[in-house]
């Protein structure tokens, strides 16, 4: 029974954690979550405990991915099961790797614990977001999306910096709890929340109403239309009337631009003359239209988004970063059998260039669907001169799941890190403006239809966050193998001394 009961923490404890990524973001949950995942560190079976609690985080916080494996992928439930828990043991290596690493750390104790913990799981994470691909989806510091300064600390430290502070915090706590010196907790924790208000203080940005410039009017439409495979005709054109009669009611401003959901059309292109003329009726009234459409180039298609206006096509972005085994089969001329299960996949194109959208005295960065949750990204959009962002989603294959407003915590990091307004419109929710701190200004929530107005002004300078995206993790991780290459070598020696005194 003993032997069941640390497996049965282990599991508990990645449930835990993984509602500190659930609907509605949590403010004290997060410091304290991963303390059973850090105690576990002394025990011989670290690394097994930690794949448990790695399995069980991912299969507790990302279970919609089955949904959009049924939905989307036209697979049956069975094997979208059976490929949901493939992937949450993929993911959950992570953890194994950073409890079976981390083991002689949590043993050495001391300040290399302390900060070679939460370097290591950084680099962990960093690795995360280009391995395979890249899935950087929920960062730990993204649990801290309501801990007031967190997302105002990002622009100097980025979200690497934030996931660092949480693992710092999680760390010194179990530290206090093993060593029974709940002084050592409270320092720590004063010191957190001293650099925390620091943050709030002065790292964040002006309020979306206070920032400088001439603002300019943007309305977000969120029409709340479901997944259209498999859908009649009727109903796809009772759901493009419902797009264009919130598009009418959102174009009362001459000059404002309106920005439609990835998909909001679909299945009409660009090139569809229905769409042609109406999006060329709304820019007679003088609105210009931000919308997705799949765009051919001979045999290449791309996902792009296009800045429709009075002169037609005034700007194209072509995603690019695409979906694995959504947008792109990964591996499909090596491994046949993979383009199979993937049978719905589209074969796109990736674009090269960030291509930002000039609109008016402003330059859009743009950012399609996943592609908001990758921080180096959204940062070249900014260098590049991106003076406001805008990301556009389908998030309707998610369902009613916590996978929306995942999501959309992942948005506004990015734009606390930019120091930029961002405009988020989702198909379903959750659409949002989001001010250059990181503050929701209003939002839509899931299965909602509705507009958002709002008047906007564009950000200038590069943050520390923007400038060296790369910093913080790299960074970490040279700590990271620090400090387990001076725990083997002390390990090392002290096996070679004990050694020679047997002798």
């Amino acid at each position: 029974m003993a032997r069941l009961l640390r497996p049965l923490i282990a599991v508990l404890g990645g449930v835990a954690w993984a509602f500190c990524f659930g609907r509605e973001a949590l403010v004290l949950a997060p410091w304290l979550a991963l303390v059973p995942l850090l105690l576990m560190l002394g025990d011989r079976r670290a690394g097994w405990l930690g794949l448990l609690h790695g399995i069980a985080y991912w299969l507790t916080a990302v279970p919609w991915i089955r949904l959009t494996l049924e939905v989307y992928g036209g697979l049956s439930s069975a094997l979208a099961v059976v490929l949901l828990v493939l992937l949450a043991v993929y993911l959950g290596s992570y953890t194994w790797a950073f409890a079976w690493l981390g083991r002689r750390l949590w043993q050495r104790g001391g300040a290399w614990a302390l900060v070679g913990l939460p370097a290591l799981w950084v680099s962990l994470e960093w690795l995360r977001t280009y391995l395979w691909t890249g899935f950087p989806w929920n960062l730990a510091g993204t649990a801290w999306a309501e801990v007031p300064g967190a997302l105002q600390i990002s622009a100097w430290i980025g979200i690497y910096g934030v996931s660092f502070l949480v693992l710092f915090v999680n760390t010194a706590l179990a530290r206090a709890i093993l060593t029974r010196r709940p002084a050592v907790w409270l320092a720590v924790a004063g010191g957190c929340l001293v650099l925390l208000a620091f943050g709030a203080r002065w790292a964040g940005g002006p309020p979306l109403e206070k920032m400088p410039g001439p603002t300019r009017a943007v309305r977000i439409v969120q029409p709340n239309i479901p997944n259209l495979t498999n859908i009649m005709q009727s109903k796809l054109d009772r759901f493009y009337a419902r797009l264009m009669r919130l598009s009418d009611q959102a174009c009362d401003v001459d000059g404002a631009l309106l920005i439609w959901p990835e998909s909001a059309a679909w299945p009409r292109t660009v090139d569809d003359p229905r769409l042609r003329a109406d999006l060329a009726r709304l820019a007679r009234r003088g609105c210009t239209v931000l919308l997705n459409s799949t765009v051919r180039e001979g045999e290449r298609v791309f996902n792009s988004a296009l800045l429709v206006g009075a002169d037609g096509v005034d700007g194209r972005y072509d995603k690019r970063h695409l979906v694995p085994y959504g947008e792109h089969v990964p591996l499909a001329d090596w491994l046949p059998f993979v383009g199979t299960i993937a049978r719905m996949a589209g074969q796109f194109t990736a674009g090269t260039d960030v291509n930002l959208l000039h609109w008016q005295d402003q330059r859009l960065g743009m950012a399609i669907c996943f592609e908001v949750i990758f921080p180096s990204e959204v940062a070249s959009s900014v260098r590049a001169g991106a003076t406001v962002l805008t990301t556009v989603t389908n998030d309707a294959w998610y369902g009613d799941t916590w996978a929306p407003w995942q999501h959309f915590r992942a948005a506004r990091f990015r734009a606390a890190e930019t120091h930029r307004p961002l405009l988020r419109a989702a198909i379903t929710g959750v659409s949002g403006i989001i001010g250059p701190d990181g503050r929701v200004v209003e939002r839509i929530g899931v299965f909602e239809e509705g507009i958002l107005r709002a008047r906007v002004a564009g950000g200038s300078g590069t943050t520390p966050a923007v400038r060296a995206p790369w910093l913080v993790p790299l960074v970490c991780s040279l700590i990271a193998a620090f400090a387990i290459f001076l725990s083997a070598r002390e390990r090392s020696v002290r096996l070679s001394r004990d050694s020679g005194e047997r002798s």
